[in-house]
């Protein structure tokens, strides 16, 4: 663990901080804030809050060190809990994002595997590495970046934190964290196993057993096995499974009451996922020519362990860390076609408006596949120390907290791509030591002020077979203050500015200019505003935030197609000088009687390049000025109406709707905005729940992710020349299941 003189100096001040937990393996903790030393709803608060939280239902947010619940925090954040998972039937965290305002994710492989909050996210890898702008923590696992194991059986929440996280989680946070938590351990025996059918041959079996080991040892594992040809069609092949989805995932947790002062948490997960990859066509519909299908697969081993310990009457002291493993292959059919195929493979043309031409060679197209193999080693380590009521300072209005934080992170990769055989090999090595802390000083009655401030050395060491290498470190710092004030016993109020961060890199590709080969951190300055109320005797619940965020040195992915055969596709991250977002989400739960609960979000979303151009490869200018950022949708909006009709009998309708945004930064195709309708209807009998479940009704087809360049041999007039083309991989068509579930 490194020690440099300026982070420590910065711990020594930590009057001057502010207070946030560092590490994400640290969100499950259960050491509240000392300065609110009574407990209610599950919440500690202070006697100036008493009567009204009593007022407010519990939804406690662990990602906040403090679980305090939702209503009571001061910042936008959605929880998608159990029930929510449950009425979308949602198999995977793709499936409920959309209850979040301002909330997208970028597909580009069998599952969503980036998300964008405000705008700002990553929408795919290949050989670059990435610094992620979104954090996202499985039962306070690190698997930022590995979306495809954000699977839903047993869950019991998640956690969407919207805004720069900077303080909590560093330079991973850029834009928000997603935390996933687990059901966890319970001391009664208790259970359930769940089946699902479905259209597309989808099945899905699990089950889970939670209770006592001892009187002072809970423990809880679950296991799920969901299968699915996918929705394409394989014509070349004749075959409906090629983007088919069959993945295992297993979870388990150990509660240890060590003695009255001393608890012990420890999560374990395994997945073992084996999705096919073939989901682009070059009709731009749900039939694809691959001959060889690629694939989107997931071994990850991983362990998070929390230790909390009350000795000391002055201090708590908490102890988590983090290990993981896990093998990537995200691979596919470049060409999207059976290769070098001619009237005599192919019969009759496949374009429907019969126009192939025919290359000199009388063959068309090229044919080529491309493999993508990496190795993820993380691990990491919070020690953190949090005050009692015996060590406030400043006249005992202000609590505290102190903590440090390293991570490792090594990734290497291999890419074999098949056209002229060539093997590319890279290594990376990253490391984060950080200091943080938190001041929470009570103004008055009402009025409250949280400051803080996290520093950290962020390093990267990075080599691969092209005998590129670099080895660079820098120092970052981010931070946030927030006023709040409980104006009245159900209306909360609050203003906040903070600074986020995301660490700078280089790029790998050395088929780009020099001028292009590294680039510099990112910096997110952010200032919200928010509301937070409990109308009509707790029957209405409304969340409003306003926010606008400050973007300087914006990295943006940006990339160039080559007329080649086959097409050249270069990629390369580069900084734009500036970027603004802005806009402002509403959320709202109402339980309009016994028979009705009405929820609904809504995210307005204006985001925009305020100084960004770039010369591309062949000395063109581009210039991107004012122009909206990729994956940034005007509007996002989502409602459900849940009708209790007595007698064990439910339905769920559901809308949701999203604006067109842009695929990428580098050119200007859009997507199509579009409208969903899911419906769910329930049963149950004693301790068996059955539904019906209904996923996009109308069977729209809308666009998860797009590519703009030539990959189509039909339309190739010269055997080096492709039309530019829009490429979309589509979202999941109508689904129809079946749930069957038993509690014992």
């Amino acid at each position: 663990m490194k020690t440099p003189l300026l982070l420590s100096s910065i711990a020594l001040s930590a009057t001057s901080l502010t207070a946030l937990a560092a590490s994400p393996t640290a969100v499950n903790g259960q050491i509240t804030d000392a300065t609110q030393p009574t407990e209610v709803n599950g919440a500690i608060i202070d006697a100036t809050q008493k009567s009204n939280a009593a007022q407010l239902d519990t939804v406690s947010v662990t990602a906040d060190f403090r679980q305090l619940d939702l209503m009571q925090i001061p910042s936008s954040i959605t929880v998608v809990g159990e029930d929510d998972i449950q009425n979308r039937n949602a198999d995977h965290l793709e499936s409920v994002l959309s209850l979040a305002p301002n909330v997208n994710f970028a597909s580009g492989a069998s599952r969503a595997r980036f998300f964008q909050i405000r705008g700002i996210g990553e929408r795919s890898q290949f050989i670059d590495p990435v610094n992620p702008s979104v954090g996202l923590i499985i039962d306070g696992i690190d698997m930022t970046g590995l979306g495809g194991a954000a699977t839903l059986f047993d869950i019991e929440q998640v956690e969407i934190l919207r805004g720069p996280q900077g303080t909590a989680f560093g330079a991973n946070a850029l834009a928000g964290a997603i935390n996933i938590k687990s059901k966890q351990p319970t001391k009664e025996t208790e259970g359930y196993v769940q089946g699902k059918i479905g259209n597309y041959n989808t099945q899905n079996l699990g089950a889970a057993i939670s209770g006592s080991l001892t009187d002072n040892v809970q423990a809880r594992f679950a296991i799920n096995q969901i299968k699915s040809d996918g929705y394409m069609e394989n014509i070349h092949l004749n075959k409906d499974d090629t983007n088919n989805i069959d993945e295992l995932v297993a979870r388990a947790q150990l509660a240890w009451q060590v003695n009255e002062n001393n608890d012990l948490n420890i999560s374990l997960l395994k997945t073992d996922i084996n999705n096919g990859y073939d989901a682009f066509s070059l009709d731009n519909n749900r039939n694809t020519y691959s001959d060889q299908p690629g694939e989107d697969s997931q071994d990850t081993s991983a362990v998070s362990v929390k230790f909390a310990s009350r000795n000391n009457q002055n201090f708590t002291l908490e102890i988590t860390a983090s290990s993981s493993n896990s093998d990537i292959v995200y691979a596919y059919d470049d060409d999207w076609s059976f290769g070098q195929y001619d009237e005599a493979i192919s019969g009759d043309c496949i374009s429907p408006n019969n126009n192939c031409l025919e290359t000199d060679s009388g063959s068309y197209g090229y044919s080529a596949y491309d493999e993508y193999s990496r190795t993820y080693k993380r691990s990491n380590i919070d020690i953190r120390i949090i005050s009692t009521t015996n060590s406030r300072v400043f006249k005992d209005s202000t609590s505290w907290i102190l903590g440090v934080y390293n991570l490792d992170r090594d990734e290497t990769l291999t890419r074999n791509y098949k056209y002229i055989p060539t093997t590319f090999n890279s290594t990376l090595k990253q490391n984060s030591f950080a200091v943080y802390g938190e001041l929470t000083t009570q103004l008055s009655s009402i009025n409250s002020v949280k400051y803080g401030l996290r520093a950290e050395e962020w390093s990267n060491e990075y080599q691969n077979s092209n005998a590129l290498k670099s080895n660079e470190s820098e120092y970052l710092w981010g931070g946030k203050a927030t006023l709040e004030s409980l104006i009245s016993p159900n209306h909360l109020a609050y203003v906040s500015l903070s600074r986020g961060y995301k660490a700078g890199g280089v790029n790998s590709n050395t088929d780009i200019n020099e001028s292009k080969r590294s680039f510099d951190a990112e910096i997110n300055n952010t200032l919200e505003t928010g509301f937070k109320s409990d109308f009509f005797e707790e029957k209405l619940k409304t969340q409003l935030a306003i926010f606008y965020i400050e973007r300087k040195e914006q990295q943006v992915k940006s990339s160039y197609s080559k007329e080649t055969t086959p097409p050249s596709f270069q990629e390369f991250i580069a900084n734009a000088a500036e970027g603004k977002n802005y806009g402002l989400e509403l959320e709202s739960e109402w339980e309009l009687n016994n028979y009705l609960t009405w929820t609904a979000s809504a995210g307005y979303l204006k985001t925009e390049f305020t100084d960004y151009s770039y010369i591309d490869e062949d000395n063109n200018l581009i210039n991107k000025n004012n122009r909206e950022q990729a994956h940034s949708p005007e509007y996002s909006l989502a409602s459900s109406l849940n009708i209790d009709f007595g007698n064990q009998l439910s339905l769920d309708i559901e809308v949701e709707a999203k604006d067109s945004f842009y695929f990428s930064n580098s050119h200007d195709e859009q997507s199509d905005s579009y409208k969903l309708i899911h419906a769910s209807i329930q049963y149950t009998l004693s301790n068996l729940k059955l539904s019906l479940n209904g996923h996009n009704l109308t069977n729209e087809d809308y666009a998860v992710r797009g590519f703009f360049f030539g990959n189509d041999p039909r339309f190739n007039e010269n055997d080096e020349n492709y039309i530019p083309t829009n490429y979309v991989q589509y979202g999941s068509p109508r689904l129809v299941s079946i749930t069957a579930r038993y509690d014992f």
